[in-house]
Order: structure tokens, then C-alpha cells, then sequence
């Protein structure tokens, strides 16, 4: 008898609970920076990790605030894995970067469908400005050790996942020395941060 009684007091007080735990985790995701990335096909919304990845983070608000993502492009286009943008113009100029950060992959989030990391060279510790957007789910760009630093995840779409769809489809072409460089540009217009 006792211990119906007790599990009907813990159903009772989790589902008393359980509000407040949802808005508790609702205020948390509202403390997050969001930036708004406004391209030539549309607009994606992230919200950014400066919990998991403030070095990212601070060093992708500093480049969106200074202007330096207008007019970009996404220059690399692969429909099963990503699209990346951030360093390119449309004639396909590498724009001047300022020091790297280092790396963050080692936060526990993961190079999910949606998800923003930082793009960079063999050198784990080389991302500046170029970011990617995962298509799908790609675990093997995770952390795995100091041999296998993987790519930091520092931000997710929380709308306009429509929008990078539409970009994973373009047509594209080789542009040398690069390869998977839509046809069409496809213009970051701006990266608007919102709070």
C-alpha cells in the first residue's frame, strides 16, 4: 500500500515539475545569441553555443558584426555532406582573415544535420572566418582524441533548414583549383546577430 502511495506522490510531483523544467531549459535556449544568415536564397536562423564553444562563437559574431561575412559566398557545395561559405567572394577571391582560434571539438556536440561547425586546414587549430553547415548527420568529423580533433560545432539552424536544402541542390561546377563551386553564386547577403 505504502509504496503505491509513494510512486502516486513521485508521479505527482514530476508532473508538477515538469513545467518548470521546460521553462527552465526555454530561458536557458532564449540566453542564446541567434544570428540571422540572410543569403541570395533565403534566410537561415541559428542560435549560437557560447557555453560549449566561446571561442567560436565570439570569433564568429566579431567577423559577422564587422561586416566581413556581406557579400561572401558559399563556395563549396557538397549535397550529401555540407555547404560551406564565409571566405570566398563571387569571383571566387580569398578574403583576408585575422588570427585563427582553437579548436573546440572536444565540447560534446556533435556534427549533426543542421548543425554550424568551423571549417579549417589539416591544422586543427587553423579555423577563422569559414563555417559549414552539416546536410547530415557527420559523425566522423567528431572529436576522437588529440589525434583526431575533429571540426568545432559551435551553433544550429533553428529555421530556414528549407533554405539550406534548396543550396545542397544547386548545380555545381569545378572553378580551379576548386571543385564543388555552385554555378550559380550563392551570396551570404549578410549574418545579422540578433541579441
Amino acid at each position: 500500500m505504502m509504496n503505491r502511495y509513494a510512486r502516486a506522490l513521485s508521479r505527482a510531483a514530476a508532473i508538477t515539475l515538469l513545467p518548470l523544467l521546460l521553462f527552465t531549459q526555454g530561458v536557458a535556449a532564449q540566453d542564446n545569441p541567434k544570428a540571422a544568415i540572410h543569403t541570395s536564397m533565403g534566410v537561415i536562423q541559428v542560435e549560437l553555443y557560447p557555453d560549449r564553444a566561446p571561442a567560436s562563437v565570439e570569433n564568429f559574431i566579431n567577423y559577422a558584426n564587422s561586416g566581413f561575412y556581406d557579400g561572401t559566398i558559399f563556395h563549396r557545395v557538397i549535397r550529401n555532406f555540407m555547404i560551406q561559405g564565409g571566405g570566398f567572394t563571387p569571383d571566387m577571391q580569398k578574403k583576408t582573415t585575422g588570427e585563427p582560434v582553437k579548436n573546440e571539438a572536444n565540447n560534446g556536440l556533435g556534427n549533426q544535420r543542421g548543425t554550424l561547425a568551423m571549417a579549417r586546414t589539416n591544422d586543427p587549430h587553423s579555423a577563422t572566418a569559414q563555417f559549414f553547415i552539416n546536410v547530415q548527420d557527420n559523425w566522423n568529423l567528431d572529436y576522437r582524441g588529440e589525434n583526431a580533433w575533429g571540426y568545432t560545432v559551435f551553433a544550429r539552424v533553428t529555421e530556414g533548414m528549407e533554405v539550406v536544402d534548396k543550396i545542397r541542390f544547386v548545380k555545381t561546377t569545378r572553378k580551379q583549383p576548386y571543385s564543388d563551386v555552385p554555378v550559380d553564386p550563392v551570396i551570404i547577403e549578410k549574418i545579422e546577430i540578433l541579441n
